[in-house]
């Protein structure tokens, strides 16, 4: 039996725009999200889309949630934990988030405002929030999301892209709300129990009272719920809020993608655009090449036609899977086919350049 999917016709007049043009259309946006499986692209596309919401809009700012920062390589320029102009840019900033550093600083908050930053002997602050943390997986990432939206609202950007991590570490940002339910549950279970430790290390060290420390903790994870909530309700709303999927024509990426793309549907979360980069000739298709090839090998040197045959075979494959990913998602989604270049996309200039594809993309019917 043939497989469906070994041909797919680019010419549906019916099918979204093949761009990302109606992002930068919609005003409204205050937060766009870039995710997908590791290594498809996601800083790349990133940095692009930045790039191209700064011709505009007044402020743009673009911020890296992933553990493994590529925005200082993206840009060629070192960019840190607070807000980065980039070179070239008036309007255009980044940010690289670490939630470790970030909840160390809220501990180191909370040990001050209680005066029970003295627990040499592991009973105080630092034994309550590593109990926390290591019962409640998500928890110190949920409350460095916190930090970062409590940093970000008090900013004047119009809008903020989140490179975001590899899928996984997307759906438990998402999953936040219910993790700091999960966190007030276990905080009271471990009240009690904490509260004699806590009292003798502050009756040796000259802390706070128990009370100070239950408070404090509790305060900072109210807030911190309360802050979570309101992202939550925003994240939710189509007008201010958007997820860009980025794929490969792969079959683990494509799989990948519609996890992510039922997920963020069960979040209440808008997605509407997929990229698809690393494309081989997304112009031409598979028979096309085919016959050239056919009609060509002959004259060929035997390494040549080896190498020919390769990016065929590459070739056939990559069409089959974004022919899948058109059947799934070209009749709802912008599906941006992004070629694959015969160098790396790094420095301001290569992303403008490349960032123009998300734009005017590349015409398939030619």
């Amino acid at each position: 039996m043939a497989d469906e999917y070994d041909e797919f016709d680019y010419d549906d007049e019916d099918l979204p725009d093949p761009s990302l043009k109606n992002i930068l259309e919609q005003e409204s946006l205050q937060w766009i999200f870039v995710g997908g499986k590791g290594g498809v692209g996601k800083t790349t596309t990133s940095c692009c889309l930045g790039t191209q919401l700064a011709k505009h809009r007044k402020k743009v700012l673009i911020v890296s949630t992933d553990p493994a920062h590529n925005l200082s390589d993206a840009f060629c320029q070192k960019i840190g934990r607070e807000p980065t102009p980039i070179q070239g840019f008036t309007n255009l900033s980044a940010m690289e988030i670490d939630a470790t550093e970030d909840l160390d600083k809220m501990q180191r908050s909370m040990e001050d405002a209680t005066g029970a930053g003295n627990d040499e002997d592991g009973t105080g602050i630092a034994s309550l929030m590593s109990e926390l943390t290591n019962s409640i997986p998500g928890i110190d990432e949920a409350m460095s999301f916190s930090e970062l939206m409590k940093q970000v609202q008090n900013m004047d950007y119009d809008v903020v892209v989140f490179d975001t991590a590899p899928t996984g570490h997307t759906l438990r940002l998402l999953s936040f709300p219910t993790i700091l339910e999960k966190a007030f549950g276990k905080l009271m279970d471990l009240k009690d129990r904490f509260g004699g430790l806590i009292g003798q290390a502050s009756a040796l060290f000259g802390g706070g009272s128990p009370d100070q420390v239950q408070e404090a903790l509790l305060g900072r994870l109210e807030e911190t719920r309360a802050i979570i909530n309101k992202v939550n309700t925003a994240f939710q709303d189509p007008a201010l809020t958007t997820f860009v999927c980025v794929c490969i024509p792969e079959f683990l990426s494509i799989y990948e993608t519609e996890r992510l793309v039922q997920e963020l549907s069960k979040f209440g979360i808008d997605s509407h655009n997929i990229v698809v980069n690393q494309v081989l000739f997304p112009e031409k298709d598979a028979e096309e090449l085919g016959e050239w090839f056919d009609s060509n090998k002959d004259g060929m040197q035997k390494e040549a036609r080896e190498i020919c045959s390769k990016m065929m075979a590459r070739k056939r494959m990559q069409d089959k899977y974004i022919g899948q990913c058109f059947d799934l998602y070209g009749d709802d989604f912008h599906v941006v086919l992004m070629p694959l270049l015969d160098h790396e996309v790094r420095g301001v200039e290569k992303l403008k350049d490349f960032s123009e594809l998300l734009i005017n993309p590349i015409d398939l019917e030619e």
